[in-house]
């Protein structure tokens, strides 16, 4: 009887060494198909853009295809919600941005995710910094001007954002606490319509981030009075931070970020976090990038879990006084 025991316990245990042993196994020939990158907003969005290049790279990279797949709805909440569900087996990743991985939860009362529960961090992409610009004729041509206007004319300045609750708008009102000034918040549908009514001079400043605004401001169509980033943009580097014009550590970036469902395999996690690094330090990417205006990051899948925090902390506050809700 007790070998009999004895042989049923040693069964139990190799069968648990033998379970031990198959996950990095299998975690090891991962990717063995194609992957589904879930980009949550249309194609041809900036997010789309980047995401096309960093799926080139990893299908180069790790050998199998990276297909995106474009699931735009509810700020990016429908596509995220369907990667929370997904299994978490690698071959369903997102490509977030600002909102899913971070603010939408502090605006939205319902979700159908919890990002710190339901994703794991891979890596931060990169960072496309707000830019604050005004209208040809307007009557100010740097923050600090606008600033002084504002406080000067409460409430008559118009600021248009490219919809509630978007990091244009919060960032507006992140202006509006830190400098002490009030002005009226026009929401519109994306960036070209902001473009459309700063050049007719129909509204007096735009936030949002850079890359559309950056052939009007070249052109002279519309003015830029500061850039929401650590340091100057080399391609507009006569145009000061929000930092340089009066608002010491004032800083506002839509940024994205690659996150996998939550329980996928470590090593999996490190093929994707390691293939994204590599294809950041390249200087065709930082070109590629930089032409859109926006600034390479990089790192590891804590140093994203840990921004993803600041950012929390630092946005909840603003958004729960200006009480943006859905």
């Amino acid at each position: 009887m007790q070998r009999v025991h004895r042989r049923a316990a040693l069964g139990v245990v190799a069968a648990c060494l033998c379970l031990t042993t198959a996950a990095p196994g299998w975690a090891d020939t991962w990717p063995s198909r194609p992957v589904t990158l879930v980009v949550p907003f249309a194609a041809g969005t900036t997010s789309d853009i980047i995401a096309r290049s960093l799926a080139n790279e990893l299908a180069d990279k790790l050998g199998k295809p990276f297909i995106v797949e474009n699931k735009g709805g509810a700020g990016g909440n429908l596509g995220a919600a369907a990667v929370a569900r997904a299994n978490a087996d690698g071959y369903t990743i997102l490509f977030a941005t600002t909102g899913q991985a971070a603010t939408n939860q502090l605006m939205y009362e319902h979700m159908d995710f919890q990002p710190q529960r339901d994703f794991a961090p891979v890596v931060l992409v990169a960072k496309a910094p707000v830019i604050i610009t005004a209208r040809p004729d307007a009557p100010f041509a740097s923050l600090k001007e606008f600033i002084a206007y504002a406080k000067a004319n409460p409430g008559k300045a118009i600021a248009g954002s490219p919809g509630n609750g978007t990091l244009g708008h919060i960032t507006g009102e992140l202006l509006r606490r830190q400098a002490g000034i009030e002005f009226s918040q026009a929401q519109f549908r994306g960036s070209s319509a902001i473009l459309t009514d700063l050049i007719g001079s129909h509204i007096d400043v735009g936030m949002d981030s850079m890359a559309a605004y950056v052939p009007g401001v070249q052109s002279g169509k519309i003015k830029a009075l500061a850039i929401a980033s650590a340091n100057r943009w080399s391609k507009l580097s006569n145009v000061p931070t929000v930092s340089e014009s009066g608002l010491p550590g004032f800083e506002a970036s839509v940024w994205y970020a690659v996150l996998a469902p939550a329980k996928t395999p470590p090593d999996i996690v490190a093929k994707l976090n390691a293939a994204t690094n590599d294809w950041l330090q390249k200087p065709a990417t930082k070109d590629f990038l930089g032409d859109l205006g926006i600034e390479t990051a990089g790192g590891s899948p804590d140093d994203l879990k840990a921004f993803t925090q600041a950012e929390i902390d630092k946005w909840g506050p603003i958004i729960k006084a200006a009480n943006i809700r859905f």
